[in-house]
């Protein structure tokens, strides 16, 4: 399984360097593939000089002017993502599925509800099935791709209601022909703000996940890219646990998921806090899922929770008394202010400064 994001900002050339370090950190975290939007040829440009300095595969995401995708792949661009409703053509589609064999490049056919094409959305809108939209319109775009003897493809079919992702993509996935299965790529479009957001994807993703369901997968958030990677993450995570318990009727799910890396649990904090768990996990979240350990890591506020409710964590910190409590496994290692509590963490995680 490969997480991804998109890039939230345009870029500029001025940007690269704070790009390239960010970039970096996403890629620690477990973000394996980061999407940009290109809208002008001046935007191929940047990306294209982008691409050459990082080893993070990078996919190029086009609307509407298939010369942009032409230009992009001038350059060490993974993966160009088009959309059937509006990006031309078939000749068009043509010259840039000839280019893209010819770079050795991937193409990722993204049907959306909200750009289907013409004679699907008006069939919608005269009450057909959306889901069933959404695959029709797959369909015709790798019809075309075989006409053309391309195969080096990825589809996504995404809507904002989630009803309408995971039937699409249960059809898609139950009609490919199982001998040549067709990578599919996963998310809920415009799912929201940070928590709903995140509520509303993992309802949708750890479900088709959990029926091994899906390839890639991204949370759209109206948020950080570095919090889409870790929803993301804990959405793999959580689906993992699902088919585990599913058993047989998960197996494929459970050969492709596991939970690797950091977990972090940690309370919600009530009026017996001594520590302020809020503002720690927000100092701490992208360090801790940067690790590149598998490792449960709590983050508590008094003595009731932590360390007797986390005992089971490798390392743990929480308040007790006005002061700052480090254990490991349910036993105090050590004791300190809060004002030395960052510096004891890290220094107890082997982390450094």
């Amino acid at each position: 399984m490969v997480i991804q994001t998109m890039w939230k900002d345009r870029l500029s050339f001025s940007d690269l360097d704070d790009a390239v370090k960010r970039i970096e950190g996403l890629g620690r975290m477990g973000c394996g593939l980061l999407r940009f939007a290109v809208p002008d040829i001046a935007s191929a440009e940047t990306l294209g000089a982008l691409a050459k300095l990082v080893s993070m595969p990078l996919v190029a995401d086009i609307h509407f002017d298939y010369k942009i995708a032409l230009r992009c792949m001038d350059f060490p661009i993974a993966k160009i993502r088009i959309n059937p409703g509006n990006i031309g053509s078939k000749e068009k589609v043509k010259a840039v599925l000839d280019k893209a064999a010819e770079k050795g490049i991937a193409i990722r056919i993204g049907v959306n509800a909200g750009s289907l094409p013409q004679d699907l959305r008006e069939s919608v809108g005269q009450g057909a099935d959306r889901a069933e939209a959404l695959v029709e319109a797959a369909r015709r775009e790798l019809a075309v791709f075989d006409e053309f003897g391309f195969t080096n493809v990825v589809v996504s079919m995404k809507a904002s209601n989630l009803a309408d992702t995971i039937k699409a993509n249960r059809l898609f996935a139950k009609a490919t022909d199982s001998l040549f299965p067709v990578p599919l790529h996963i998310g809920v479009t415009e799912a929201g703000p940070l928590v709903a957001g995140v509520a509303r994807s993992s309802a949708c993703l750890s479900l088709l996940l959990a029926q091994g369901i899906g390839d890639t997968l991204r949370v759209s958030l109206s948020d950080s890219v570095e919090n889409e990677v870790i929803a993301a993450r804990e959405i793999l995570g959580a689906a993992a646990e699902i088919a585990a318990i599913e058993g047989a009727t998960a197996s494929n799910a459970q050969r492709r998921l596991k939970r690797v890396g950091v977990t972090v649990i940690s309370c919600p904090r009530c009026g017996r806090h001594g520590f302020d768990t809020h503002g720690f996990c927000n100092r701490w979240l992208n360090r801790l899922y940067a690790l590149d350990r598998t490792i449960t890591v709590a983050i508590m506020g008094c003595e009731v929770n932590g360390p007797e409710e986390a005992r089971h964590a490798d390392i743990g910190i929480t308040g007790a008394g006005g002061k700052v409590l480090i254990f490991r496994r349910g036993v105090i290692v050590r004791t300190v202010t809060a004002s030395e509590a960052d510096k004891a963490f890290e220094e107890e995680l082997g982390m450094g400064s």
